[in-house]
C-alpha cells in the first residue's frame, strides 16, 4: 500500500509536469514523498529518528503548496489541506502521540478529495468539458494594465475566424513559418513552395539536417490525382489510415510537384523517400487547401516534449516565428505514428516511430487489409 501510494503520486507529479503544470507537478512530488516517508514510519513502528524533523519541514513546504493552490482550483486546495493534517498525523505519530480516531479521519478526508479530484480530472479531460467542478481560485492576481497590453512577439490569430485562417494563410504563401494546431499535437508549418521557409524550420528547432521533414496534404484525391506509384493494396492501406495520425512513408519521386510541392522538393523527405499525412482536424485541412501541401514538424525546440497548447508554442518559439493559429489545447499530447511503407508489398510494413496510434493497431490494419 505505501509503495502504491507514492508511486500513484509519482506517477501523477511526472504527468502534471508534461503538461506544463508546474504548480500540480511540485506538489504530488511533494506528496509522494511525504506518504512514502509516513509509510515508513508506519512499518518501523519505533524507530522515528530523523523523521520528527522531516515532518515540520513538510509542514512548512505544504503550507507554501497550500497558498499556492487557492490562486489554482478548490480541489487541488482541498487536498493540499488534507496533506497538511497528514503531516500533522505524521509529527504527532513521531512524537509518540497520535489518536487513532484523528488519524482514521484525516486519512478518509484524504481519500474522498482524492477520488473526487482524480474522478474529475479524468472525466473532464476525456469528454473535454467541465461536467464534475474543480472549483474556481479562491485566490487571483490581477495584471497590471501594462501588463495586460504587452504585444504577443508574433501573429496570433483565433482558428475558429475566418479572418484567422486566411492571415496564417496568407503568411504561409509569402513565405512565413508558423505555428499550427494538428489533430495530434502542434506542429511549425511551412509551405513547399519556399525552400527557404523550410530551411527557416531547421534553425528554429535546431533541428538536424539529416532529420527529414513530411508534408501534409488536405485528402488523399491530392494523392491520387498525382499518380504516384503505388500498388493497390497500398492505396488500399491509406483508404483505412487517413485521415488520422498515422503518417506513411512512400517513394518519393517527379510526382511530388505535380502535387504540389514545386520548389520544396529536395527540402522534404530524403533523397528517396517522403512521409505523408493526411490530418483528421478541419481547420488544418482548410489551411492545406488554401496554401496547397505544407511541410510540417513538431512546434518545439529539437529534443524537447511536444506542445499541447497554442500558448506552449508562443511562449517557446513565438519570437522566431511569424504566426501562431490560436486552437487551445491539443487533441493529443504525442505526435503521429510513421510507418515506412516503401517496401509495402514485398515485405510489409515498419514501424518507425509508435505515436498516438499504437503500432498493434496499426499492424491489425495492415493485416486486415492484406489478408482481404
Amino acid at each position: 500500500l505505501i509503495l502504491t501510494g507514492g508511486f500513484v503520486q509519482l506517477l501523477a507529479g511526472f504527468l502534471a509536469f508534461r503538461k506544463y503544470d508546474h504548480l500540480g507537478g511540485v506538489a504530488f512530488l511533494t506528496f509522494s514523498a511525504l506518504w512514502s516517508s509516513y509509510g515508513a514510519t508506519k512499518v518501523l513502528a519505533g524507530n522515528t529518528e530523523g523523521f520528527t524533523a522531516g515532518s515540520v519541514a513538510f509542514l512548512v513546504l505544504n503550507a507554501f503548496l497550500i497558498i499556492l493552490a487557492s490562486s489554482f482550483n478548490v480541489v487541488l486546495l482541498c487536498l493540499t489541506l488534507a496533506m497538511e493534517l497528514l503531516t500533522i498525523c505524521f509529527l504527532l505519530f513521531t512524537l509518540e502521540n497520535l489518536p487513532l480516531p484523528f488519524e482514521i479521519v484525516v486519512l478518509i478526508i484524504l481519500s474522498i478529495v482524492c477520488f473526487y479530484g482524480a474522478t474529475a480530472s479524468l472525466a473532464n479531460c476525456m469528454f473535454r468539458k467541465d461536467l464534475l467542478m474543480m472549483g474556481p481560485p479562491l485566490l487571483t492576481v490581477q495584471s497590471s494594465k501594462k501588463d495586460r497590453e504587452d504585444p504577443l512577439p508574433c501573429v496570433c490569430p483565433k482558428s475558429h475566424l475566418t479572418s484567422g485562417l486566411r492571415t496564417i494563410a496568407e503568411l504561409l504563401n509569402t513565405g512565413a513559418v508558423c505555428g499550427v494546431p494538428t489533430d495530434t499535437v502542434y506542429a511549425l508549418a511551412a509551405s513547399c513552395k519556399h525552400p527557404q521557409a523550410i530551411e527557416k524550420v531547421y534553425r528554429i528547432k535546431d533541428r538536424p539536417q539529416e532529420k527529414p521533414i513530411c508534408i501534409f496534404i488536405s485528402n488523399l484525391e491530392q494523392l491520387r490525382a498525382a499518380a504516384p506509384p503505388i500498388s493497390p493494396l497500398l492505396w488500399e492501406f491509406m483508404e483505412n489510415v487517413y485521415p488520422g495520425g498515422i503518417g506513411c512513408i512512400i517513394q518519393k519521386g517527379e510526382w511530388l510537384k505535380k502535387l504540389g510541392v514545386g520548389a520544396g522538393y529536395s527540402r522534404v523527405g530524403t533523397q528517396d523517400s517522403i512521409m505523408i499525412r493526411v490530418p483528421d482536424l478541419t481547420v488544418l485541412v482548410h489551411l492545406i487547401d488554401m496554401t496547397g501541401p505544407l511541410a510540417i514538424t513538431s512546434a518545439n525546440p529539437s529534443g524537447e516534449v511536444d506542445s499541447t497548447h497554442h500558448d506552449m508554442v508562443i511562449s517557446r518559439l513565438g519570437h522566431k516565428l511569424e504566426g501562431v493559429l490560436c486552437d487551445g489545447e491539443s487533441d493529443e499530447v504525442v505526435a503521429s505514428t510513421v510507418v515506412n511503407c516503401t517496401k509495402f508489398d514485398e515485405s510489409g510494413i515498419t514501424i518507425v516511430r509508435e505515436g498516438c496510434i499504437p503500432a498493434g493497431k496499426v499492424m491489425q490494419i495492415f493485416e486486415r487489409v492484406k489478408n482481404r
